[in-house]
């Protein structure tokens, strides 16, 4: 059975400058090889599989996002840690996002990007993203098909070649669960111990991805 690996993620929004309007997302899978990744992104969705033949270990994951992105300007870098994404909102608009994933609802792997995270009334305020050294998806050819390797849990993932994307890593290993009130544009307050917070080995397993 695949896990369901640990996801951080934070925004920032404009009204009139797509470059500055986007999400961070960063799924944690340690030791998982260029070869053994397969990232499917699309309008309301992202898609992803992975294996790691050093912890022998599947993962899955398949986010429902909040409201469309524009996929054709997402950025990637994969590290030995994680894969790290930026989404492009598609529509321009001040206001954050007031969550990640479309249903209102807590999960047990998602969790606020700290590291990265600022409120709505200081994104003026906050440094500039250095976003230069992450790869951009156009033109990444396909990837072999993982559904055997996933043990029938792949699904119809996208392929894009990790090993033509370069990048400076990006830190982000402490979060929390994301809420489901209106309020979750606020960063939510931590309730998570240290330990657990800190940890970058995804521990839940979910069922298999029809």
């Amino acid at each position: 059975m695949a896990l369901v690996p640990e996801v951080l993620w934070a925004q920032r929004s404009s009204a009139t400058d797509p470059e500055k309007n986007y999400l961070y997302v960063t799924i944690t899978v340690p030791d998982v090889q260029a070869a053994n990744l397969k990232l499917d992104v699309k309008p309301t969705s992202v898609k992803f599989a992975g294996h790691s033949d050093s912890l022998k270990k599947d993962y899955a994951l398949e986010l429902e996002l909040y409201s469309e992105i524009d996929e054709g300007h997402t950025k990637v870098n994969h590290t030995a840690k994680n894969v790290q994404l930026v989404l492009r909102k598609k529509e321009l608009k001040e206001e954050f996002w007031p969550r990640l994933l479309k249903e209102a609802k807590k999960v047990h792997f998602l969790k606020t990007d700290f590291d990265k995270w600022v409120d709505e009334d200081e994104q003026e305020d906050a440094p500039e993203d250095d976003l230069g050294g992450m790869g951009g998806m156009g033109g990444m050819p396909g990837m072999g098909d993982m559904s055997s390797m996933m043990g029938g849990a792949g699904g119809d993932f996208g392929g894009i070649d990790f090993s033509k994307l370069g990048g400076a890593g990006m830190g982000g290993e402490e979060g929390e669960e994301e809420g489901e009130d209106e309020d979750d544009e606020d960063m939510p307050e931590l309730e998570e111990d240290d330990e657990a917070a800190s940890s970058s080995k995804p521990t839940s397993k979910i069922e298999e991805v029809n």
